[in-house]
Formats: structure tokens, C-alpha cells, sequence
């Protein structure tokens, strides 16, 4: 039966092509390999579970051995194998077009196409400069065949001596692909790609420690687990299951707050755990912690494509085999099986909060800061994630208190209503630095809320297109009375003589470097003599800037203080008329007003205490 050919392509490039285009990712060639055994295997339980099969399996198992000295690895199973027949249907026809026509479409995709277009066995030409497949089939009267390749398109067929059924693959690595020839390599890779697999995959002996150094046993070593807890159902599971294997998959990280388990077969298959974890320290925020299987194999940890990106922020695993995986992500964002899952699974997460946020309102309050920027981020992105959070989301003010959206505004709204009957929710940004500020809005019967978080810039923005009637208002921003005005104030009349008088006085003594408008009102006789203020749109819009909201022709402008002059103050009028000859009042209000707002600094500092003592003395 011995057979020499050409393999069946249109082009004798191939080879070269697979190395130039699959070698960004050439240690897939070891997961490609594994799951074709794998696949075998499976195959060979499901003839014998049929009835098809009537030998006994035997062990099976998909081993992997290694010859570091001679660069030579094997992948080895006791699947279906192969015949003659399939072999040379299965290996040496390969299904292009044209070497021409599939550079010119998978261009840019630089190895991500493994597996989807027959390449799986293939890829094993990446590392290694000769290959042969060694199988029998299951079929009954088969015998042994013997294929072996250089990596050019000359292939050789012949009778083997192979004894038992399945195939065994052997790779002769190449010279440049030594790193293959590595023991502790081989076991990343196996750990990596293969440590889920739903049959057991063998690579050495378990060792023990013996005579001060650790010496092979008898006992095979299984590197995989074969039914990870998203292949159970729930009820199969305890909590202590899901928070080990979390430490399993992410060894070192805190437990998790919370999980979701994934399970759904129609309109397709998706299995899985999501993991919230702990986003208090925001400085170490961590993406793509999300782990993609395909029928237990992994694939990848970029999911954003997959899921939405809010989601990104979440640990786990979902394993699917309807998601196309070796596509361009253009066609992955739009694939239909791609949107439904991605749907399903913001619908999943959803559900989850809002049953917490019901049965388990103490619990979710306590969780509260640690979940509260991956919420925001999810209503920011995600129209849907934002409909279903409102029900859900919850504010929390100074004083530690929580409340949801419709809790928030039957509180506050008989208070707190302006005179253009808008609700005016105060927040601060920094409890201990708007202290003055916090306490002035609450001596007059107001509710502040604590928004400390990096997005709630934007954030509040969202709120005040989502929430009816509501305008959002930093206590630092006006003067408590013009915050939320009850009713029309008139100001002070001045000439704009006297109002270009008052702004070139002050603007004298203030520091260099920003915008500063100036204005006389009247705040009483017991207010302070200067208040400095942000306007509540001009900051807003900056810090979004600064965060990427698109708006970064507010983040090339100046920072701009208001300069509110307290017309009644008594060192005001003296100011006015005339009386501090040497500025010192002047200066002394207005280097208070700039230190409460933490913008007195080095000399103006040490000058405006030097002129304190003065004053005391």
C-alpha cells in the first residue's frame, strides 16, 4: 500500500504560508493537536455508548510525551483513528481555493485562523520540520497506516506496524522551534490551553520528594481537569466550590463578592461562572480576566468582542461552541449568535443585582462601594444594562446612608425643590476637603451625596437625562443659597464703573494662570467676606474631558474660578470705601477664600500666614 504524493492544494507555497501567517500564535499548534485527540476520543465513548463499538475502550486518555534530547514530541490517543481512506481525505486535501485568494482575505488576522478552515493538524508544520501520523482505525479488518511529511507538499503513505487502536503524532521540532523541546514549556502550554479538557491529558509522572530531590513515581500525571464546575449544575455546588475554583484560576486574588452561574442550550450553547470581584482599589483595576472555552478548550482572555465591554471588569469563565472564533473581529461584532449571547449574558448579570438589590438589600448596600463603579461604567456603555439599573443602582450620601433613585427623590424633593421646580440633588467629591461646604447645605435642612467615584462626571450627566426633574449640583459650587434658589434674588446694583473696579481689585491679588470672574452679591452681614467657587458645567465638562469623554475642547481651557464678593461683609465696605491703604484686608480675604479651596500654595502660603500673625497681634 506504500503511497508517495502531492498533498492536494492549489499552490506548492502552503507550508510557507501557514508558518508566515500563524506564526504570531505557533503555540497553538500543541492545542490544535490535543483537541484532535480529544475529539477522537469522544468519538470512540460515543460509538461504544451506541452500541456501534463492541471492544472494550481500554484507558482512554490522550497522553503527551516529550524526547528533549532529540527535539522529538508526540501526541498520542486511543480514539477512532483513521483508514487509508480518511487519512487521505482527512490530511491530504486541503480545502483552498488559492494560496492567492486566502492571503489577500485573512490578511490581517495574523493567527487567529487555527481550526476554522482545517488548518488544526496543520499547524503543527509551524514548529516542526517533519511530521507522521501513525493510526488504526476502529473499524473492523482496518489496518495500520503510516504518513509522514517534511513540511513540503511531497507526502508518504505506507503500511504500519501500530498494534492498537488510535493515532499517535510525531513531531521532529525544528531548529528555531527548540523552545518546544522544553519540558516546563510544554507544561505552560498544557496548563494553559489544555487543563480543562473533558478527557484526561497525560504528560510525565507525579513526583516525590526523595533522598533531597524530587524523583519520578510510577503514577501517571493527569494535568487537566475533566469537570470543571461550569459542566455542573448548580444545585451539584456548594459556595466553597465556586470560591475554590476562583483561587484555582486566579491564584492570589481576593475572594470575590459574588457569582453568577451560566447555563442556557437554546438558542445556543453557553456554559459558565462570572465572579464579581472586588473593584475597591480602583488604581488595579484588571480587564480581560474573563476566560473563553470552546467544548473545555481554552481559547482566549480578550472577550471584548464577546461580551460588552462593562463586563470586561468581571472574572470567570463561559465556554461556548457557537461563537465563531477564528473570524476577523469585524465579523465576530457582528455575528448574530455573538449579539444574542452577548445579550443573554448582560441579562444574566442584571437579574443577579437586582435579585441582591430585593432579597438582599443589607448585603448589597454592603457590597455597595465595591460594585458601584462597574455599575456606572455599565450604565455609561450599555443602554439596556442602564434601563435595568435604575431599578437597582443606589446613591449614597455623607453620612453613610443608601438609597435607591425612587428612595432619593420622595426624601429630598419637598426640600430641596429649586424655583424652577427641579429637584437639586447636592453631592460632594471629597467630604474632608468640602467640609465648610457639606456642613453649610446641611445647617439649612439639605441632603448631600457622596460621589467619590473616577466616572461620576459623567455619571451625574447620565442621571440628569435619565431622572425627571433633577439637576445635579456640586456643594462647591455656589454659595448654598444659590444652589438651589427658592426664588428670583436681585443683586446688588452696581455701575459697570464700580463692577470693572471690584474685578480689577481682586484679580490683582489672585494667583496667575487661571480664569476669574469676579461679581459683587449679597450673601449678609455673617457670610464670609469672599467666596471662591467652580461653575458646576464648566468643571463637569473639564473633568469629563480629562476622563475621555469626547469634550476636549473643555480640557484645553483654563481652570475658571467664580469670585463671589460678599457686598455686605463688613471688610468689605471698608475695602469699598477706601479704608485698608496698605491691601492687607484684601489680601487676607482673599488668601482665606483660596485656602479653603486649597489654592494657596509655597510663597502666597507662607506670606498669608506671616500677614495672620499680624492680624492676631
Amino acid at each position: 500500500m506504500a503511497q508517495n504524493g502531492k498533498i492536494g492544494v492549489t499552490t506548492e507555497n502552503i507550508f510557507p504560508v501557514i508558518k508566515q501567517f500563524l506564526y504570531s500564535d505557533h503555540e497553538i499548534f500543541l492545542r490544535e493537536l490535543v483537541a484532535n485527540a480529544v475529539d477522537a476520543t469522544q468519538k470512540m465513548k460515543a460509538l461504544a455508548l451506541s452500541g456501534d463499538c463492541k471492544e472494550e475502550l481500554g484507558q482512554m486518555d490522550v497522553r503527551i510525551e516529550l524526547d528533549e534530547k532529540k527535539k522529538v514530541l508526540k501526541v498520542i490517543d486511543r480514539g477512532i483513528g483513521m483508514t487509508e481512506e480518511e487519512v487521505d481525505k482527512y490530511i491530504n486535501q486541503i480545502a483552498f481555493s488559492s494560496a492567492g485568494e486566502f492571503l489577500e482575505k485573512y490578511k490581517d488576522q495574523i493567527g487567529s485562523i487555527i481550526g476554522h478552515f482545517g488548518l488544526g493538524f496543520y499547524s503543527a508544520f509551524m514548529v516542526a520540520k517533519k511530521v507522521t501520523i501513525d493510526t488504526l482505525s476502529w473499524k473492523e479488518g482496518s489496518k495500520a497506516v503510516k504518513w509522514t511529511c517534511d513540511g513540503s507538499p511531497e507526502y508518504k503513505m505506507e503500511s504500519s506496524k501500530k498494534a492498537g487502536r488510535g493515532t499517535e503524532i510525531t513531531l521532529w521540532l525544528d531548529d528555531d522551534s527548540a523552545e518546544y523541546a522544553v519540558k516546563s514549556k510544554i507544561e505552560t502550554l498544557l496548563d494553559k490551553y489544555c487543563k480543562f479538557m473533558p478527557v484526561p491529558i497525560i504528560f510525565g509522572k507525579e513526583q516525590e520528594w526523595k533522598d533531597g530531590k524530587y524523583v519520578d513515581t510510577d503514577k501517571d500525571k493527569v494535568i487537566n481537569s475533566i469537570e470543571p464546575i461550569w459542566t455542573k449544575a448548580p444545585s451539584e455546588l456548594k459556595d466553597e466550590d465556586y470560591l475554590k475554583f476562583y483561587k484555582a484560576i486566579y491564584p492570589g486574588h481576593e475572594d470575590p463578592m459574588f457569582w453568577i452561574h451560566l447555563n442556557v442550550d437554546y438558542p445556543f450553547t453557553l456554559t459558565g461562572v462570572l465572579y464579581f470581584p472586588k473593584l475597591k482599589d480602583r488604581m488595579s483595576i484588571e480587564k480581560n480576566k474573563i476566560q473563553l472555552y470552546c467544548n473545555q478548550m481554552f481559547v482566549t482572555d480578550h472577550v471584548d468582542n464577546i461580551v460588552p465591554d462593562f463586563l470586561t471588569l468581571l472574572h470567570g469563565v463561559i465556554d461556548s461552541p457557537d461563537i465563531p472564533l477564528n473570524v476577523s473581529r469585524s465579523y465576530l461584532q457582528s455575528d448574530a449568535n455573538v449579539k444574542k449571547i452577548s445579550t443573554y449574558i448582560t441579562k444574566k448579570v442584571s437579574d443577579r443585582l437586582e435579585d441582591i438589590f430585593n432579597s438582599q438589600r443589607t448585603e448589597f448596600e454592603g457590597k455597595w462601594d465595591n460594585l458601584k463603579l462597574f455599575i456606572e461604567y455599565g450604565m455609561l456603555s450599555d443602554e439596556k444594562f442602564c434601563e435595568r439599573a435604575l431599578k437597582f443602582a443606589l446613591l449614597k450620601n455623607t453620612d453613610g446612608k443608601y438609597f435607591s433613585f425612587e428612595e432619593y427623590q420622595k426624601a429630598v424633593e419637598t426640600q430641596q425643590k429649586d424655583k424652577d421646580k427641579k429637584t437639586v440633588y447636592l453631592y460632594a467629591t471629597a467630604k474632608d476637603e468640602q467640609y465648610s461646604f457639606i456642613e453649610a447645605a446641611k445647617n439649612k435642612g439639605y441632603d448631600v451625596l457622596l460621589m467619590d467615584c473616577e466616572l461620576d462626571s459623567h455619571y451625574v450627566n447620565l442621571l440628569e437625562q435619565k431622572l425627571k426633574d433633577v439637576r445635579f449640583a456640586r456643594v462647591d459650587s455656589d454659595s448654598i443659597e444659590r444652589l438651589i434658589p427658592k426664588e428670583e434674588k436681585i443683586k446688588p446694583e452696581m455701575s459697570e464703573e464700580k463692577k470693572k473696579e471690584l474685578s480689577d481689585l481682586f484679580k490683582s491679588v489672585l494667583p496667575e494662570g487661571n480664569e476669574y470672574n469676579v461679581e459683587g452679591d449679597s450673601l449678609g452681614e455673617d457670610a464670609e467676606p469672599v467666596l471662591i467657587t467652580q461653575n458646576e458645567f464648566f468643571r463637569r465638562y473639564r473633568e469629563m474631558s480629562a476622563l475621555g469623554g469626547g469634550m476636549n475642547f473643555y480640557g484645553e481651557l483654563p481652570p475658571s474660578y467664580d469670585i463671589t464678593v460678599n457686598m455686605d461683609n463688613p471688610l468689605i465696605s471698608k475695602i469699598m470705601a477706601g479704608e485698608d491703604k496698605d491691601g492687607d484686608i484684601l489680601r487676607q480675604v482673599t488668601d482665606l477664600a483660596l485656602l479653603a479651596n486649597g489654592l494657596l500654595k509655597g510663597k502666597a502660603l507662607s506670606d498669608f500666614i506671616a500677614r495672620s500673625r499680624k492680624f492676631i497681634q
